[in-house]
């Protein structure tokens, strides 16, 4: 059964990792009078691990070899190579062709890097930011990068992005300047916070104006065609539903770059399409694509005794996974008006069963998600501390909280009988939860209020999570509830998803170690028509935690500011967590190697990760490969 949720959205990286404040730098004096900082990167509450002058990251093979193909699967289809509309179902790593002004590395936690531009200039309060840009970026075209693009790239997501995209754009830029060829100033808006502004506007991924004007082109469209980045792969070739081939642009303009050392080594990277899990694990048997990242628990315990395996041919792999774990979870539709009572979604969440279907379907192999922060240190626990008290208590006080989040502990996922699909004891406290909220059991079985049955539709397109919501909709029709499990194509499902045209269906909810800008769009009441914010969530409570999260100042004032967020979320019962694994469960063609250790916070395969020549030479002598 499934390790994680095959999913793929424009998942917005550029708002995930939310960072700010002066790392090493220089102070000097700006032209009109005021005191800033000139950096070659920023960090949010501490200094840049690396210099201005650094070589290569720690976590690279800087010798690592290039050429050779990394191959591996994806499931469903794909009508487009724009990653950044609503329009379509892109193709996976449609993203790969653009770059940003300042990118993250994987080994540290809050600090941000100049990638396109050469340095940033800002005050100490980040009122205004000037980037810099280096003056050796072109475009894949062959094209200089310039201060144009930049700003043509700001003005079109603020006017086609997704809508969480333009509305924390418009809340926290004032307005954005071209000085010269290679610089361009943003200013932010005077009212609220400033601690993530400066990586929002320098996390866009910069794209070609004269390509757009070119092609008469717009953002929030779907096409074929891929916009043109500045980004080391290029798009080879592709087959609809098939496969698509990234090519590494031999021209790429940051190849020597100290961000840039070590990494990027393959020549392309093909994926294939599989309509479902289990034909791509026969496809990998056969050798159609060489590296996969198991998503099933079953498959990992069961299904590597093929020869391949057996010889050497095929290595398999538990590699460390020390990041925050991604919110797996059915998501409920806040959107819908069965689901309005709280009690109602607790009732749901008591019905699955989390340790039989642990047992049963994945081999023990897994533990349960009970925070958004799982696997880290943000996670709530136990009852609020006296720092979270003075945030929650005047939501209390306002009405907008209910006062037992103040002295009740951090609500967990209920704990379950493994030994027993159904357990008894949470069907009795469901149906106690149903009959105070007002939905009675009728003659026939069924719970309805007010005239209306309480149906739930769960809705899913992968034929892997079949064995785990079965069980679930039998449980939660136990309880009287009309439920139904409808499993659909991919197409139809990004339609019905996108659409929001659900009442539950599996979603992650991946949050950043310093949070900011990028919780509106999985909970803010701004993000609520944006397709990130699936579970509908718009509540006054969680919009103000947002907005100390974002503008806290001090580590120890954000670490509070989230846990404060996470037990409030929690409490709210939108969800019901699924599993989580803290391993990769990897198998590969054995043609590859990786840096060791790997980087804390990232597995790499795609970027780190090199094929050694003479093992690759083997594999074809004997006619693995």
């Amino acid at each position: 059964m499934p390790l994680h949720r095959v999913t793929f959205a424009a998942r917005s990286t550029f708002w995930a990792a939310t960072l700010a404040f002066a790392g090493a730098a220089a102070a000097q004096d700006a032209p009109d009078g005021q005191e800033t900082i000139v950096s070659h990167g920023i960090s949010t509450f501490g200094d840049l691990k690396y210099p201005a002058d650094f070589e290569h990251l720690d976590y690279v093979n800087p010798d690592a070899p290039k050429g050779g193909e990394m191959s591996l699967w994806w499931s469903g289809t794909f009508d487009s190579m724009n990653p950044y509309t609503r329009k379509g179902r892109a193709g996976y790593l449609s993203s790969i062709f653009f770059e940003s002004m300042l990118t993250t590395v994987a080994d540290e936690i809050g600090s941000s890097y100049c990638l396109l531009c050469k340095t940033i200039e800002y005050p100490e309060g980040r009122e205004w930011v000037i980037f810099t840009l280096r003056d050796d970026v072109t475009f894949a075209d062959g094209t200089p990068l310039t201060a144009e693009d930049v700003l043509f790239t700001y003005e079109l997501f603020l006017e086609e992005g997704l809508p969480s995209y333009r509305a924390v754009l418009g809340q926290q830029v004032e307005s954005a300047e071209v000085l010269d060829e290679r610089r361009i100033r943003f200013d932010f808006r005077e009212e609220g916070p400033k601690r993530d502004v400066i990586e929002g506007v320098g996390g866009l991924p910069i794209m070609s104006k004269a390509w757009f004007e070119a092609n008469e082109a717009g953002l929030d469209e779907s096409r074929l065609e891929p916009a043109v980045g500045s980004g080391p792969y290029m798009l080879d070739r592709y087959d609809i539903n098939q496969r698509i081939v990234y090519r590494r642009n031999p021209d790429y303009w940051g190849a020597d770059h100290p961000l840039n050392v070590g990494r990027n080594n393959f020549d392309t990277i093909r994926v294939e399409y599989f309509g479902d899990s289990n034909a791509a694990f026969e496809g990998f048997k056969a050798g159609a694509y060489t590296f996969r990242n198991e998503n099933s628990s079953k498959t990992w315990a069961t299904g590597y005794d093929f020869p391949a395996v057996q010889d050497g041919t095929v290595a398999k792999v538990e590699l460390p996974d020390e990041t925050i774990a991604t919110g797996q979870s059915f998501a409920i539709n806040l959107r819908r008006p069965q689901f309005q009572d709280p009690r109602v979604r607790e009732a749901l969440g008591l019905m699955f069963n989390f340790e039989w279907t642990n047992e049963t379907l994945f081999y023990g192999l897994y533990d349960r998600i009970g925070s958004f922060w799982e696997n880290s240190e943000l996670a709530a626990d136990g009852v609020p501390s006296e720092g979270e008290l003075a945030l929650l208590q005047p939501l209390v006080d306002e009405g907008l909280l209910d006062a037992s989040i103040l002295t009740e502990p951090a609500v967990v996922p209920p704990e379950s009988d493994p030994d027993r699909q159904l357990d008894r004891g949470n069907l009795r406290r469901a149906s106690r939860l149903l009959d105070e909220a007002g939905w009675e059991v009728g003659n026939d079985g069924m719970r309805r209020k007010d005239g209306q049955v309480l149906s739930v539709e769960i809705l899913d397109d992968s034929p892997t999570f079949d064995r785990v919501i079965n069980p679930y909709v039998q449980n939660l029709k136990a309880l009287g509830v009309d439920a139904s499990y409808s499993r659909i194509d991919p197409a139809q499902y990004t339609d019905r998803t996108r659409n929001f045209d659900f009442d539950m269906t599996t979603d992650q909810f991946p949050m950043a170690y310093e949070p900011g800008a990028g919780l509106k769009q999985y909970f803010g009441t701004d993000g609520l028509g944006d397709v990130f914010n699936s579970a509908g969530v718009s509540d006054p409570a969680i919009d103000r935690l947002i907005d100390v999260v974002m503008a806290a100042a001090e580590r120890e004032e954000m670490v509070t500011a989230v846990k404060a967020l996470d037990r409030v979320l929690r409490a709210k019962r939108f969800w019901v967590p699924q599993w989580y694994n803290d391993s990769y469960f990897v198998a590969y063609y054995d043609i590859y190697e990786h840096p060791d250790p790997l980087p804390p916070f990232s597995l790499g395969f795609l970027d780190l990760w090199w094929v050694d020549p003479e093992k690759e030479a083997a594999l074809k002598a004997k006619g693995a490969l």
